[in-house]
């Protein structure tokens, strides 16, 4: 399992931020951003080496099942 940022949320605010900067603002003046979507991930796969048993109401939450 892992809850953390979301990679493509993060990657899109990075994407904007090179914009920014390809048009000409100094990256010194850009305002720190970070990520506000987080995402849950369950690996069942790695669970199940593991001998784990994952809830279904856990799995019910978790934004990406991993089969």
């Amino acid at each position: 399992m892992a809850y953390g940022a979301s990679l493509p949320g993060a990657f899109h605010i990075a994407g904007v931020y090179v914009g920014r900067i390809l048009e000409g603002e100094k990256a010194a003046e850009l305002p720190v951003q970070q990520s506000t979507k987080v995402q849950f991930s369950v690996n069942l796969k790695t669970a199940k080496a593991l001998n784990i048993t994952i809830p279904f109401s856990l799995l019910g939450r978790a934004d990406e099942v991993i089969e």
